[in-house]
């Protein structure tokens, strides 16, 4: 059994993504108009499956309507019985009424986290102000609750960030973080690859810190297993396979990639004694699945 621990799904008549909907608008991942199209679970099905992939984890995608997406993965768990799906939903840890729309979530069965993005690309960033989450006490109080709460945070931001969140992370260290598309290493000059590699080392230091090999195609759409090796290799080593797990970021990473060229690259990448971990233990670990 394996597990894709970092997926999303989308069915477009029932929760509104404006992100992904608008036209002429370039994103740093790429252009979205391959994707403006349903992603349903019997499709991401049918692509996994065919690598003994047989449980996953959705993460939240910028739906207008969070508690809808999480409303409508949860029913889309409960229609697929045979198919383990756990989700992280979007919660705004700095909310004034951080606790009730947590309890709200925590009624949803299949909820394992919360995703609240930190960085996605330097370009937008600077338009969003996304980054202003780490000046805000607020945040790191709603870290703190959710290790309280057994719950767990996906962190998705970019390397000029890592030491900034490493010390605000040391302040809630009950909260275990799964650090998403292996901290979004953007610049892939040898130069920037060496500055990603030190700063990642204030998130790895951390044990309650776990890596995502995820998303390596969002940024480089021609990328091969040969051009990200320095960033696996990086990882599983700062890591160690114990806390890295595989996520294939589908449809997003189907822009750069199909599904199995995602796995042959990987294959390529992994030594097979640590296939277990990165494929299927660290995952069913770090999000709650039950061993079979």
């Amino acid at each position: 059994m394996r597990i894709d621990a970092h997926h999303h799904l989308w069915d477009l008549n029932a929760v509104h993504y404006p992100w992904l909907m608008e036209s002429g608008t370039p994103r740093f991942f790429g252009d979205p108009t391959p994707i403006q199209r349903d992603y349903l679970l019997p499709q991401f099905r049918k692509d996994a499956e065919a690598y003994d992939f047989k449980a996953s984890v959705h993460i939240q995608v910028g739906a207008a309507d969070p508690w809808a997406e999480a409303k409508w993965v949860q029913s889309v768990a409960d229609q697929h019985p045979d198919w383990p799906l756990a989700q992280v939903a979007y919660c705004d840890l700095t909310s004034d009424d951080l606790p009730d729309q947590l309890d709200r979530l925590q009624s949803l069965p299949s909820l394992r986290g919360v995703r609240q993005i930190i960085g996605r690309s330097p370009g937008e960033d600077a338009k969003s102000g996304t980054n202003d989450l780490l000046e805000n006490p607020k945040f790191l109080a709603g870290l703190r609750e959710l290790g309280e709460r057994g719950l767990s945070f996906d962190l998705q931001l970019l390397p000029e960030l890592m030491e900034q969140t490493a010390r605000i992370l040391e302040r809630a260290p009950r909260t275990k973080i799964a650090l998403c598309h292996a901290g979004s290493p953007h610049d892939r000059s040898e130069d920037g690859l060496d500055a990603w590699a030190i700063a990642l080392e204030n998130l790895s230091s951390m044990p309650q810190v776990f890596c995502k090999l995820s998303g390596l195609g969002m940024f480089d759409h021609d990328w091969s297993a040969d051009n990200v090796r320095p960033i696996v290799e990086t990882c599983l080593s700062q890591f160690d396979p114990e806390r890295c797990m595989f996520g294939s970021n589908f449809p997003v990473d189907s822009l750069s990639s199909t599904y199995a060229e995602l796995i042959s690259r990987y294959t390529a990448l992994v030594p097979d004694t640590q296939w277990e971990d990165i494929f299927y233990r660290t995952s069913a670990g770090f999000y709650g699945f039950v061993a079979e």
